[in-house]
């Protein structure tokens, strides 16, 4: 197992695949922008090179309408690595066809390959992130999602750098230049591709209908089997949409707003990706090492903050024009605009990594890639959208870029409400993370093996203070239902956070036998639904450190729905602020009792009709060991 995402990319497992992900979303833009270059080297009229910039997006976004429930089905059916083999085989007779475009300068052709580029692109699109929960284990998901996020971010970069240069650097070899270099990079993407290890088919024995539109609505109603999947899929395709609005206006914004041409908008491209990557790469440690959807209003939110600042830094035209690189950098105010640009770029990458690990560890692998399928098609629908908004409110209404980035911002934060008020659980991920993360220094150690993906199960875990519940929600990627001393439900401000993460008073037999037994209703309530329950079955805080008996009352739950149950243990959590360690003013020494180090361990799922209180305490003792 890779300890942080970097050791990833020394593993076959992963490095093949990052590499031919990175390589495709290269070449797909070293053709789009060397197309471009032909059409300046050829010296056609802006007209001309307009009618292709609008309809080369529309070519290529074509295929994820037409074909994406097909490649969803195919993606599900077929051994990955031979896919993958298949679509990067493709790539080479499509940049040959490519190539034969730019030999004979014939735009026909070259707009035809396009479109096959995109086909190419649809069929790729579902096995591209369907994969990664077939190599990589649970908690390594953020990481490799950041990766492929990042390796995305820096080749799109990369590339239209690259391909812009081509007729520049060539000269009068320009044409024979783009035909060698898009079927070189075919040709070693598919090289690459031999070596991604076998990686088995999600649904060998499906059944594939090529009826498009019957499929599509089928591949749609899989993506709102799950809420939170549901929303997280919102969420990807409104990132689409804001990112498309973003970049469609940099080219305009660099000359108008900042005074510059093609190298400053290349630039500014430049600083959004490089924030992208970064923020897709510092998910893995902010998130310790689960799917950390807390991260992802925290990301909204930051996008609309920066977005909101770059409207203030330079929300009118340019001071000065014909700028270069370095004269824009020496102008009052342009730290600023960077900042925000790439302020921007990061906090898209830590909203959408999550998004991208939530989807991939709570969908059923049989139907990982037609929910992937159905994703594509949402995300394109989203950037035709974004890409017609932009042209309407601008060209009817008037609005300038700088009025569009400050609409968008106000819209982002309005979006990202309505996802979070329709899914409590990504604002009370958000709330536990922001304080857990901020009062310890969590460790954790087997979470996502032990822990089920789906289905009910029962937590059992020590219980040593006031934020014992909180910090295993922080933990847990999944919610889960805790029950608690109906007093420490009470605590004020507390008892918002459990109220919304719907935990389950409960009452000792002599204070309130009514609420008591309402709780253990409402517990196999919820496992009958499939959730999991959380219960510290010692029934106190402890007073001395050590783990009491534990009592009867998880074998009553056990009786009635014998579900997998999960023993779980808090380290460290004895010396912390909130223990009964001291006394009432020495709990308080927060110096010394602030962000302490606090480790949270699973052990292997308990079949629930052999679980017995005291086996579970047993284990529990065991995975805590002197670790207090």
């Amino acid at each position: 197992m890779a300890h942080n995402q970097f050791e990833l990319l020394k593993q076959r497992r992963f490095l093949p695949f990052f590499l031919v992900q990175s390589l495709g979303a290269f070449n797909d833009n070293v053709y789009r922008q060397a197309i471009i270059g032909l059409l300046f080297w050829l010296g056609v009229t802006p007209e001309q090179r307009t009618l292709y910039t609008n309809l080369a997006p529309a070519l290529f976004i074509l295929p994820y309408f037409l074909f994406s429930a097909h490649a969803g089905q195919i993606a599900e059916k077929l051994e990955k690595s031979k896919l993958i083999r298949i679509t990067t085989t493709m790539e080479i007779a499509i940049m040959t066809l490519a190539a034969v475009g730019f030999l004979t300068q014939n735009m026909a052709v070259l707009l035809v390959a396009l479109f096959c580029t995109g086909v190419q692109s649809t069929l790729f699109g579902p096995v591209k992130y369907s994969i990664l929960p077939s190599v990589l284990k649970p908690e390594e998901l953020t990481g490799g999602n950041g990766l492929v996020e990042m390796g995305t971010s820096i080749s799109i970069l990369c590339g239209m750098i690259f391909g812009g240069l081509i007729f520049q650097l060539a000269g009068s070899h320009g044409p024979v230049a783009a035909a060698t270099a898009v079927i070189a990079l075919a040709v070693l993407g598919n090289t690459v591709s031999r070596a991604i290890p076998r990686a088995e088919a999600g649904a060998p024995d499906l059944k594939i209908n090529w009826n498009p539109l019957p499929e599509s609505l089928a591949i749609w109603r899989l993506t709102r089997k799950q809420l939170a999947v549901r929303n997280s899929i919102l969420g990807v395709s409104w990132f689409w949409f804001v990112g498309t609005v973003l970049t469609a206006q940099l080219p305009t914004y660099a000359e108008t707003n900042l005074g510059g041409l093609q190298p400053l908008y290349i630039f500014a491209l430049a600083l959004f990706s490089i924030g992208t990557g970064a923020g897709s790469l510092v998910c893995e440690k902010l998130s310790a090492r689960t799917v950390e959807i807390g991260l992802v209003p925290l990301g909204a939110f930051g996008i609309s903050a920066f977005m909101v600042d770059l409207y203030f830094a330079r929300s009118g035209l340019a001071p000065a024009s014909g700028l270069t690189i370095p004269q824009f950098v020496q102008q009052a105010g342009s730290w600023r605009i960077m900042l925000d640009l790439t302020g921007i770029g990061f906090f898209a990458g830590m909203f959408v990594v999550p998004l991208f690990a939530l989807i991939q560890s709570r969908t059923p692998k049989d139907e990982l890639s037609r929910v992937i399928a159905g994703m594509n098609i949402q995300n394109a629908l989203f950037i035709v959208l974004a890409a017609v908004l932009g042209i309407v409110v601008q060209r009817f209404f008037g609005w300038t870029i700088p009025q569009v980035f400050l609409a968008l911002a106000i819209a982002n934060a309005l979006v990202a409400i309505y996802i979070f008020s329709i899914v409590p659980e990504f604002a009370m991920r958000f709330l536990s993370w922001v304080l857990v993360r901020s009062m310890y220094r969590l460790k954790l150690h087997g979470i996502e093996k032990n822990v089920p993906d789906e289905g009910p199960a029962l937590i059992v875990c020590n219980h040593v203070s006031y934020m014992d519940a909180l910090i295993l929600s922080a933990s847990i990627p999944r919610p889960v239902r805790f029950v608690m001393y109906y007093k420490i439900f009470n605590i004020p401000v507390m008892r918002f956070i459990f109220r919304n993460a719907k935990a389950i008073p409960i009452a000792g037999a002599k204070e309130d036998p009514a609420l008591m037994e309402k709780a253990f209703e409402e517990i196999d309530a919820a496992l009958a639904e499939g959730e999991i329950v959380g219960i510290f079955p010692e029934g106190r805080l402890t007073t001395d450190g050590e783990i009491a008996a534990f009592k009867s009352g998880v074998e009553r739950v056990l009786a009635k729905r014998p579900v997998p149950v999960v023993p779980m243990a808090l380290r460290g959590m004895w010396s912390s602020m909130w223990s009964h360690r001291d006394n009432r003013m020495g709990r308080m020494r927060v110096p010394r009792r602030f962000r302490a180090h606090v480790e949270v361990a699973a052990d292997a799922p308990v079949d629930g009709r052999e679980a017995t209180a005291e086996m579970l305490e047993a284990k529990v003792r065991a995975l805590r060991g002197d670790a207090a």
